[in-house]
């Protein structure tokens, strides 16, 4: 890619008449430089068995190829037709709720081989029709692909084959996985039985991850497909989602992100967030960091929300403010779903950037001054690269244990995870995202570990390494608890990190009217609190930050910190209020030696920060709020991009109510005040 893409979904099949001239001139005149098609309209592709009509795709490609607006072709198969569910019942899956029913998208197997059958061939016939055409820039395999809760016979079968095939024989898969509890062991293969019903958390946990492996090689595969198409200089991506809490908003349960990217060029995601006066930015940077730290490399954001739900159409600022934050994070394509919005069906009122009426409105008047202003900088904000200090581990494992077992209140993985993240995102330190299993932890200062409940010895034993070695790690609360299969490990907690922590606990509880010992960390008596989980640590040789103020666990540590080796680990042993958090990371920070002019401001004033492509530093100031802020620019003098003027060091900015300053740093220490 030479410049940032800014593009739209656009459904020609959707339209109630035909008007593609006139999108076309409406996207040129908004700096539309492309579109993406085709992911959910096979049944128009492929109306009958075997009978194929790409008349619309080719017909929207010769308008967009003469317009100069580049196009992206999806794979269509997360919809099948409604001949195929017809004609092959049996590809509809089967989900521990049932079989489903015809009408949604995403309800088939993805296993099973008649699907497959007719999947790989409408993808043979579509992109062996569109690989030639100059329009296409790159494909999509599929679109926010999952394993739909895929799991009858079929899948039951090869997940026997799996358990074969990863642990050998059954007396090791009893030993290892408990199952002579209630009897549920299992004494001969054709006795296996299928793990809908299951009640071990360790055997749901691995079918839970055999679902993900589903997911990875189903889209490795179409990416194989594809590949045989592909012309030099077209790439092959995929539409990456996070889990869905009415918005993007943590790691994705059914997908193991960093293992499904392998084969792709490169990842794409997408990301929805809340607006109006609920805009944070925090949805936009985690989905931004998880999408950058795939294939540790630029991203596209595949979708995001133009207007969409009525309580998140934007306020004048907003969509020009979402899409450079997009920008900051390192993405080189922001795309919106969609171009029009649709006229009935279950999507009528996910508003695209026109209305219904088709007509101009604000949301895309004002999306004209983000393309013109795309085309304008894109030498200079493209391809921005990050050189983060800091990482945050994520673990699929840790985060279906935490299904099997969850939290008091109901409190799931993702919220431990958000827990850390949006403090350090309103810290201003901007971070990585990283494996259990990455294996160059040195490439950091700071590791911040949520709720790592999963995982094998080696990896717990590397995070010790890390912090002799002069590492810094925050650890929360049962954090090294299991192994790899959620088998509880038979040591004091917490387990092998014990080494790394100087801390030993065997008791845990739900807190009730519990807080901090004389409120350590002086977030004031309201925000004194501890919530949902509390473990009653002892120190061996850590130094304790704070104890529970409580007539009975008083003699117990909550937050500790201890020396080991050349860094030191901080172990958080409870969930507390936001303001507790952000006071302890603060703290994490510093002694890393990572605190600097970037965290001297905090939210709503956001920092990001990157070198672009010329090797200058390129640095974003954003407002997330409703009122004018002000922020001093501590740097060496640089360039006001957005009004191309000069910048020195000591300046005050002035940011408006949801706007942004971006300055690229001079290339030369020649511009004097």
């Amino acid at each position: 890619m030479d410049k940032l893409l800014y593009g739209v979904a656009y459904y020609d099949e959707y339209m109630p008449y035909d008007r593609l001239d006139q999108d076309i001139r409406m996207m040129k005149e908004a700096g539309i430089n492309v579109v993406r098609i085709a992911d959910s309209t096979w049944g128009t592709y492929e109306p009958q068995n075997g009978v194929f009509d790409f008349s619309s795709v080719d017909k929207v490609l010769t308008g967009m190829y003469l317009a100069g607006i580049r196009v992206i072709v999806a794979t269509p198969t997360y919809a099948i037709p409604t001949w195929m569910a017809k004609e092959h019942p049996e590809i509809l899956t089967i989900t521990t709720k049932g079989k489903a029913q015809y009408g949604p998208r995403q309800n088939m197997d993805i296993t099973n081989p008649t699907y497959l059958f007719y999947a790989e061939r409408i993808i043979r016939e579509l992109i062996g029709f569109v690989h030639d055409h100059p329009a296409v820039i790159g494909y999509q395999t599929d679109n926010e692909t999952k394993h739909y809760d895929t799991a009858g016979p079929n899948v039951q079968l090869l997940f026997v084959k799996y358990m074969r095939e990863m642990y050998g024989t059954l007396d090791n898969i009893n030993k290892r996985f408990g199952l002579d509890y209630w009897s549920n062991r299992i004494n001969a293969w054709e006795d296996f039985p299928s793990v809908i019903g299951t009640i071990n958390g360790s055997l749901g946990a691995e079918f839970a991850k055999f679902q993900r492996k589903l997911v990875t090689n189903f889209l490795a595969w179409q990416v194989s497909i594809v590949n045989e198409y592909k012309r030099p200089g077209q790439f092959v991506t995929q539409n990456f989602d996070f889990e869905w809490r009415g918005y993007s908003y943590g790691v994705q349960p059914a997908v193991n992100h960093f293992e499904a990217s392998k084969p792709f060029d490169i990842a794409g995601v997408d990301i929805y967030h809340p607006s109006q006066d609920e805009l944070t930015g925090i949805e936009i940077s985690f989905g931004g960091d998880i999408g950058r730290s795939l294939k540790r490399r630029n991203y596209l954001v595949v979708e995001t929300e133009a207007q969409a739900f009525p309580q998140w159409t934007p306020y004048p600022g907003q969509l020009r403010l979402q899409a450079f934050s997009h920008l900051a994070s390192g993405a080189d394509m922001v795309a919106y779903w969609h171009w029009h919005s649709i006229h009935n069906s279950f999507e009528t009122y996910w508003k695209g950037v026109l209305s219904h009426d088709f007509e101009p409105n604000p949301v895309y008047e004002e999306a004209k001054t983000i393309g013109r202003d795309f085309d304008r900088l894109s030498p200079d904000l493209i391809h921005l690269r990050k050189s983060n200090r800091v990482a945050v581990i994520v673990s699929n494992e840790s985060l279906t244990a935490l299904e099997w077992f969850k939290l008091p209140g109901d409190k799931l993985y993702n919220d431990v995870v958000r827990w850390m993240y949006d403090e350090l995102y309103k810290l201003n330190v901007e971070c990585d995202f990283i494996q259990p299993s990455f294996d160059r932890l040195d490439d950091y200062q700071l590791i911040v570990v949520p709720v790592l409940y999963a995982a094998p010895d080696e990896e717990l034993e590397r995070l010790n390494g890390f912090v002799r070695n002069g590492g810094h790690v925050v650890y929360t609360f049962k954090s090294g608890f299991a192994d790899e299969i959620v088998k509880v490990r038979t040591t004091h907690q917490p387990g092998i990190i014990n080494e790394a922590c100087g801390i030993y606990y065997s008791m845990f509880i739900e807190p009730e009217n519990v807080r901090l010992k004389d409120d350590p960390f002086g977030v004031g008596e309201e925000a004194n609190t501890v919530e949902t989980w509390m473990e009653l640590i002892t120190p061996i040789t850590a130094e304790v930050l704070a104890y529970y103020d409580h007539p009975y666990w008083g003699k117990y540590a909550a937050v500790t910190r201890n020396h080991y080796g050349r860094g030191t680990a901080t172990y958080i042993g409870c969930m507390t209020s936001a303001a507790i958090v952000n006071r302890i990371l603060k703290g994490a920070v510093q002694m890393a030696g990572l605190w600097g002019d970037n965290q001297e401001l905090a939210f709503p004033i956001i920092v990001k920060t990157g070198i672009n492509a010329a090797g200058r530093t390129i640095r974003y100031y954003f407002n997330y709020s409703g009122y004018p802020v002000t922020a001093r620019y501590p740097h060496t003098a640089g360039r006001e991009l957005l009004s191309d003027s000069l910048v020195f060091q000591g300046q005050t900015l002035e940011i408006e109510p949801w706007g942004f300053r971006i300055v690229m740093a001079a290339p030369t220490p020649d511009i004097q005040h």
